[in-house]
């Protein structure tokens, strides 16, 4: 027995009449997300600028200026302090040392946990990474290139699968999930690194699986409906997987949260990044790809020059190339 049911099975939600609205509005946001990359950057972590990154724990939150001060009485570059999780942790990023040698690196984190140790009472290490900068370089161009080579073969994917216009639309929506995520990013501060690269793939990953599945349905009922209007195919598609989508998402989100709880700060951005993904792909997916194929000129009945074929399994009629 059901106790609870979040979506009836029997929704008749006209999505596509808010498509210009939804068309709008994400135009204005990706406007907003790509001014904030550009405006106030990504916080890149250590492994994308290179350098040294300590992460210190207090036992009160101390004055940041003071422990600037500190640090940069050691001579070991200009320091850049930002606040981790809670205002007792402080993350403090370092110039890498001209030296390639690691016992240069070591003796520049031992100079600060001694000296953060002397001034603060209780102060605790608890990390360190170093990236040298030709190794960043690479890293930031193997993000970069994964997540472009991950767009480009999904929306060859949704081509071959389907037809052009499916591809055009999956591949729109899925760039418009991921400047989301980097505009948020720049506009949260939060460090971007490796582990943010990973989310951003991973919410590719869901984005065109719930993608994936209502062009699927939109596809199948094209080919059952073939004299119904394209916004009524959509609407009753959409609708039809509207109960998978929203408790897909739902139960997601509910892990997410939790992670997002109990993970700590280490994964506080992946777990942002991820919820944030699930959000806009499901946003995404109903008002950005399946209505954008009505404007792509998307049509359900075969053309007068190119009639449908049998179908040699089924005998029924099938569409046309570029029409179904």
């Amino acid at each position: 027995m059901r106790l609870l049911k979040i979506v009836p099975d029997d929704t008749n939600i006209d999505f596509v009449r808010l498509r210009y609205w939804a068309f709008g509005l994400t135009t204005l946001l990706t406007i907003a997300a790509v001014a904030l990359v550009f405006i106030h950057r990504l916080n890149m972590g250590v492994d994308f600028v290179g350098g040294i990154m300590i992460e210190e724990k207090f036992m009160v939150a101390p004055s940041v200026d003071k422990v600037r001060k500190v640090v940069d009485d050691l001579k070991v570059g200009e320091a850049s302090l930002q606040q981790v999780g809670s205002p007792t942790t402080l993350s403090i990023r370092l110039p890498r040392p001209e030296s390639n040698d690691p016992a240069a690196t070591n003796q520049v984190v031992e100079k600060v946990k001694a000296a953060l140790s002397q001034n603060f009472a209780g102060a605790q290490f608890s990390k360190q990474d170093a990236v040298s900068g030709k190794v960043s370089g690479e890293l930031v161009w193997n993000g970069i290139l994964a997540v472009v080579v991950a767009v480009l073969l999904i929306g060859l994917f949704a081509i071959f699968r389907f037809e052009w216009q499916f591809g055009v639309s999956t591949v729109v929506a899925i760039m418009h999930d991921v400047l989301m995520t980097l505009g948020f990013f720049a506009l949260t501060q939060l460090e971007f690194d490796l582990n943010i690269v990973a989310a951003v793939l991973t919410i590719i990953g869901y984005s065109i699986n719930d993608k994936i599945v209502i062009d699927d349905r939109i596809r199948e009922n094209m080919r059952r409906y073939r004299k119904m209007e394209m916004r009524e195919i959509i609407n009753l598609s959409v609708n039809e997987t509207l109960p998978r989508t929203v408790m897909t998402s739902l139960t997601i989100l509910l892990a997410l949260f939790a992670l997002l709880i109990f993970g700590g700060h280490v994964l506080r951005g992946f777990t942002a990044a991820m919820i944030l993904g699930v959000v806009v792909g499901t946003y995404s997916s109903i008002y950005v790809s399946s209505s954008l194929l009505i404007t792509l000129g998307l049509r359900a009945e075969p053309t007068p020059d190119k009639p449908g074929k049998p179908n040699a399994a089924t005998g029924a009629e099938r569409v046309g190339p570029g029409n179904n």
